[in-house]
């Protein structure tokens, strides 16, 4: 029973999950790794039975607590855009696990996931969803994303799922030199963009890449 839930049926079925990754491949996402671990994972497991058919749509959806799952193009992105001209990270911090979708997926192509996540319910949510793709390299915390997660830096890759108006600076001096971070960063929807920052020894080098519209990035925790 559970491998055919997993596995899912109709809208969403292997082939929704094909038909998912063409779709990735015609807007430009060409890492074979990020695809095929895309191809592989059943993202309507990380979401309210109600909406399971929309999962591989390419729209994100709400997952509760004025929170959503990103659109599957974005997550495939940001991910490509951490592994980029990399063979594997070892250590890599996610800030808003959300649901996690996105930790899943990051947890099959590095070495640890560390995850923050600010909303204890959806944190509770995410374990659960991990749990039943057995991931074994994830580590949770439930804390304020600001302050990132000082016990295991340096990392070699952060990714952000939310948008702050500026880079916090804590999270800045946890990237290993050489490290790379993949952020939206902007103070409303319609004015975010996505960023791939790089440490170089003290100084950081940002290149600012596409549009793109998240939930905004909220101190404190709940």
């Amino acid at each position: 029973m559970m491998q055919r839930y997993l596995q899912g049926i109709g809208m969403t079925s292997q082939r929704t999950r094909d038909r998912m990754v063409k779709r990735l491949i015609e807007q430009g996402i060409s890492d074979t790794r990020v695809l095929e671990v895309m191809r592989t994972t059943p993202r309507h497991i990380f979401m309210d039975e109600a909406l399971a058919s929309r999962a591989y749509e390419d729209t994100a959806l709400p997952i509760g607590y004025n929170q959503t799952i990103s659109q599957p193009y974005t997550v495939a992105k940001m991910t490509e855009l951490l592994l980029e001209n990399k063979e594997s990270l070892t250590k890599v911090l996610e800030i808003g696990t959300g649901c996690g979708y996105q930790t899943a997926i990051l947890a099959q192509l590095v070495d640890e996931v560390f995850s923050v996540e600010r909303i204890f319910p959806l944190q509770k949510k995410a374990i659960a969803h991990t749990a039943l793709l057995k991931l074994k390299n994830i580590h949770y915390t439930h804390n304020d994303g600001g302050w990132g997660w000082a016990d295991f830096a340096p990392y070699d890759g952060i990714l952000v799922a939310a948008s702050p108006s500026e880079i916090p600076e804590a999270l800045l001096q946890q990237l290993t030199v050489g490290g790379v971070m993949v952020i939206p960063v902007g103070d409303s929807e319609g004015n975010q963009a996505l960023q791939r920052i790089t440490r170089v020894e003290n100084t950081f080098q940002i290149e600012e890449l596409e549009s793109v519209s998240f939930v905004p990035f909220l101190a404190g925790k709940e």
